[in-house]
């Protein structure tokens, strides 16, 4: 049984890489068999078509990315009671998590499958259609409970600034590759984490422009 699990989980982790090397397209069956060292009969025991390879290759990718979301704002909460700072220092500390992959953020599986949607059945378009939307409802949860003490400095729909947070993410990590530099996606972490801030807290008004002010 141990030996199953562990063939599954090496063709999904090549499976994976590929993916996002070439698309879920430009992968073939026969490519993870030769890499992986098995018979197509030992494939086709794990994964019966390349869907349900996909269904495997999203569960995973969720599993990981959502045990990486509680890890990082559970030690967040533990920092802290308050439900904004807790929001700010999750950030801050998911930001130098990914600051600290060596060679950056390997791609975000998810968008890559969005991107050929047409290749998968409905069942895996609603899987991905699901999975982002767990990941906005996660941010979702605590700018609402930061809305239920603070009131920001303009309106704002939890839903919305739950994306903004979500598009500074993934948009980082396609960024990041595109441009090849890595500190992109951190970056653009740490300009979300501020945007927030800035929702919630007063506006500074430096000493000498309240003399200029009073002066005037």
């Amino acid at each position: 049984m141990r030996k199953g699990i562990e063939t599954r989980e090496r063709i999904l982790e090549i499976a994976e890489a590929a993916v996002l090397a070439k698309g879920f397209g430009a992968t073939s069956i026969d490519e993870l068999i030769a890499e992986a060292g098995i018979t197509k009969s030992g494939f086709f025991y794990h994964f019966k078509d390349k869907n349900e390879l996909a269904r495997g290759l999203l569960a995973r990718y969720s599993a990981r990315n959502n045990l990486l979301l509680a890890g990082v704002f559970g030690r967040a909460n533990e920092l802290t009671e308050d439900p904004l700072q807790r929001l700010l220092i999750g950030l801050n500390l998911f930001a130098e998590h990914m600051a600290a992959i060596p060679e950056g953020h390997p791609g975000c599986l998810v968008a890559t499958m969005s991107y050929q949607d047409r290749l998968f059945n409905r069942e895996i378009r609603e899987l991905v259609t699901e999975t982002v939307k767990g990941w906005n409802g996660f941010f979702r949860g605590m700018i609402e409970d930061i809305l239920a003490i603070y009131t920001p400095r303009e309106a704002i729909d939890p839903d919305r600034l739950a994306r903004t947070i979500c598009c500074s993410i993934d948009g980082g990590i396609i960024m990041s590759k595109a441009l090849g530099q890595p500190g992109v996606l951190p970056e653009q972490m740490l300009m979300a984490r501020n945007y927030v801030k800035m929702l919630f807290h007063p506006v500074t008004v430096h000493a000498v422009q309240i003399e200029e002010v009073e002066a005037a």
